[in-house]
């Protein structure tokens, strides 16, 4: 119950005020005398803070100031008291985390968070709602729960509410953060994406997060290693989508140029994950071991042959897509056909519909083993494009044009075909896409490139 005076010519005075809850009392008067109280109550916790806080401003600004041997209210790093505010139910969160798309879950869970004077449970109220209905009444609801976002922001988002909106996004599903986004904003920005996914993987709003993608990390040296760090250190197991490096190339910088490093310690923290995407260099994948993942892809300029011999490996018996791009020998990528060679046997990928193994400098020597390929008669979808394939490739592909008849989509563009070539592999299906060919490249020359590689 921080103590302030006032004290100026003839004015002697003393204010006080002591926070409880969602309630708070404030005591005045002249110094030495008991003055007069008054204790003012509020819908819940929260407002009572924004108004305490406000009041102190006030007093402040006016000349009150602490009196002697008195300390300032500590702050709390979130945002205010209001984060230690936050009520916290394990076993209904537990049931919701069983069944994450169960509206019902969040419903209970919101009248028991109302009931704590919590304004999430509002939030999660005015959302399910919306789901649930449909025209201009959800339309309205989402405008009420939009406007609530707002006015408890920086108890819904912590320090992350201080931070520009192109810096942190995220995205509100049944009064949870359901997606985010953290990027460092512009050149000068001092954002810090280690210490972000640590703020936002601490929100009580963000128990439920299931989607989480990592823009620029540092227009100087975009380095990932950190973020990563501070990824593997926290626990989520409702994460299910994770995108590191969503970032545009060139206009914000290359992919050689950005530092992945070894994103193995991030399997174990995320054990549901259904969908990883890395984008950059220097990348090290480790033993993967991703039980529930669905969907992997690899955009590289080089990817080492560590990496490769780590995908073959992979475990991942649900993977249902899988895309690889190898890259150039310049920037660090190694391997070739003999090392996927399991994986073109079908090891370990039962169950997987979409391959694409594109930007490799040896896609003619993989057009000539895909015909033998024994995962080739369980895909649908076969992606060879941004490569290296010449009149060479396109011949052995037609040449065994059976193999891929059962195909629904065949993808060899952006290679060195010739108009001709184009010709010849259009006829293996209806669904053949071969345009968009790289069209500086002369046949009689014998250096290829990908085409992506710094």
């Amino acid at each position: 119950m921080p103590l302030y005076e006032f004290k100026e010519g003839s004015s002697s005075k003393f204010w006080e005020i002591t926070l409880s809850g969602n309630s708070f009392t404030t005591r005045w008067g002249k110094i030495g005398t008991k003055g007069q109280e008054k204790t003012q109550s509020f819908s819940n916790a929260i407002e009572a803070r924004r108004e305490h806080d406000k009041l102190v401003a006030e007093k402040t600004k006016k000349g009150y100031e602490l009196a002697e041997g008195q300390e300032a209210p500590a702050e709390d790093e979130e945002g205010g008291d209001s984060a230690n505010l936050a009520k916290r139910n394990p076993e209904l969160e537990a049931a919701i985390e069983k069944a994450p798309d169960n509206v019902e879950g969040y419903l209970v869970y919101g009248d028991w968070l109302q009931s704590q004077g919590d304004p999430r449970g509002e939030l999660i109220a005015l959302q399910c709602a919306a789901h649930q209905a449909s025209g201009e009444e959800a339309t309205k609801l989402k405008r009420q729960a939009s406007a609530l976002v707002r006015k408890y922001k920086k108890y819904l988002l912590g320090a992350l509410a201080d931070k520009e909106d192109n810096e942190v996004e995220v995205g509100w599903r049944f009064g949870f953060i359901q997606s985010a986004r953290l990027a460092r904003g512009d050149f000068d920005s001092e954002f810090d994406s280690a210490e972000a996914v640590k703020h936002l993987m601490a929100l009580p709003s963000a128990r439920f997060l299931r989607e989480l993608t990592f823009g620029m990390a540092d227009y100087e040296e975009n380095d990932y290693s950190d973020a990563i760090g501070a990824l593997a250190g926290t626990t989520c197991p409702t994460l299910e989508t994770l995108f590191i490096g969503d970032f545009e190339y060139p206009d914000e910088t290359e992919i050689s140029w950005t530092h992945l490093q070894d994103i193995s310690p991030v399997y174990k923290a995320f054990p549901r994950l259904r969908s990883l995407k890395v984008r950059g260099g220097e990348l090290g994948l480790g033993e993967v071991n991703l039980p529930e993942l669905r969907e992997f892809t690899v955009e590289t300029g080089g990817l080492p042959l560590e990496a490769v011999k780590s995908i073959v490996k992979a475990n991942w018996p649900k993977l249902e897509r899988l895309e690889v791009w190898f890259g150039s020998e310049n920037y660090g990528a190694g391997g070739g056909v003999d090392d996927i060679q399991p994986l073109l046997e079908g090891k370990g990928v039962p169950v997987l519909k979409h391959l694409g193994l594109r930007n490799a400098e040896f896609t003619n020597e993989l057009c000539k083993a895909l015909p033998r390929a024994k995962i080739l008669s369980q895909l649908e979808t076969l992606d060879l494009s941004m490569g290296t394939m010449t009149k060479e490739g396109a011949e052995a592909l037609v040449a065994n044009a059976a193999a891929f008849k059962h195909l629904k989509r065949l993808d060899v563009t952006e290679n060195l075909l010739s108009d001709e070539a184009q010709k010849q592999v259009a006829k293996l299906g209806e669904y053949v896409a071969h345009g968009n060919q790289r069209d500086d490249y002369d046949e009689d020359d014998d250096y290829r490139y990908v085409a992506v590689g710094e």
